[in-house]
């Protein structure tokens, strides 16, 4: 594999920690678009993992998360590795998929544990790891979590990210060019997105969901301008019918994309107000500014609670 790093200059928005309160409103647009599924047989015992050929690359869900996968000539690469739990399944499904028999390359969207379950079965056998260097610190020791609860215990050593990045760049894999970049403080704070520019597919990990509130480890570098942020930059990636796999849940489409963000501007700018009236989490959980969503998202209290906390974290007085 090789790979060339760009790095894109820092983001002077008005998401930077410092200037975020001085933001302007913004109108919400789009519409959902349905998802695309297929469903193929369960290669192992009372773990059901669904397909759906991308055409060149496939991607699989199983226990409600995805994975992509693609044939290479020496091993099949794979973006995001399931849970722990279901990783053998997983790994069998990859190769009947792939035509190959071993992973040369797994890349880890961030570091939660249903986006590493595969790391120590593909790291034990000689498969590349990558992600983003804070992944790989977050893999290498203990960690607390606002989005699960417990402690998650560090990965041995051969589960490790063994090639790491700190920004945008390339790859060449099986002659196809796949583009990467960092995506900071937007899930996790190292969260990549994975593009596949000649398929029009865009594996955009945790930031994103087209049925849930994806959380925001606050606890461990994620704010809300760093969400919003990040669906600013992965709306400059997709056209409206970029097919977008999120790290749960259904696959959505580029007009998703852009609805998400203006939705995620538009709340940015409603907690700014909040925080200028004094209110807390609590109350920001009452007012329910996401109420309108809850058919298509679900309860947003979770989510509400996480982001205004983040910015309340976030907060450096000028």
């Amino acid at each position: 594999m090789s790979r060339s790093i760009r790095t894109r200059p820092g983001s002077k928005s008005l998401f930077s920690r410092r200037r975020f309160l001085g933001a302007g409103a913004v109108t919400l647009s789009g519409a959902l678009l349905p998802a695309l599924a297929a469903r193929a047989q369960d290669p192992a015992p009372d773990i059901a993992i669904a397909t759906t050929d991308l055409g060149g690359i496939v991607l699989l869900e199983v226990a409600g998360v995805n994975v992509i996968a693609m044939r290479g000539d020496d091993g099949a690469l794979m973006i995001d590795g399931g849970p722990r739990a279901s990783a053998d399944a997983l790994l069998r499904a990859v190769y009947a998929a792939t035509g190959n028999d071993r992973v040369h390359t797994l890349i880890n969207t961030h570091w939660h544990p249903e986006q590493t379950g595969a790391n120590e079965i593909v790291g034990r056998s000689g498969g590349v790891i990558f992600a983003h260097e804070k992944t790989a610190i977050y893999l290498s020791h203990a960690v607390y979590s606002a989005t699960f609860e417990g402690r998650l215990k560090p990965l041995s050593e051969a589960g490790r990210p063994t090639q790491t990045t700190r920004g945008e760049g390339s790859l060449e894999f099986a002659g196809r060019r796949i583009d990467y970049g960092y995506l900071p403080a937007a899930h996790t704070d190292g969260d990549l997105y994975v593009h596949f520019p000649e398929m029009n597919v865009l594996a955009a990990g945790g930031v994103v969901s087209g049925e849930q509130w994806p959380l925001l480890d606050y606890r461990n570098g994620a704010w809300f301008g760093g969400r919003v942020r990040a669906l600013e930059r992965l709306a400059e990636l997709v056209d409206a019918d970029t097919r977008v796999v999120p790290a749960h849940g259904r696959l959505i489409t580029g007009r998703d994309i852009v609805r998400h963000r203006d939705i995620y501007l538009e709340l940015f700018q409603t907690m700014i107000g909040y925080m200028n009236m004094g209110l807390g989490a609590e109350d920001v959980v009452e007012r329910n500014p996401l109420a309108q969503y809850e058919s298509e998202f679900g309860d947003p209290s979770a989510f509400l609670d996480g982001a205004y906390r983040s910015m309340l974290i976030a907060y450096v007085p000028d």
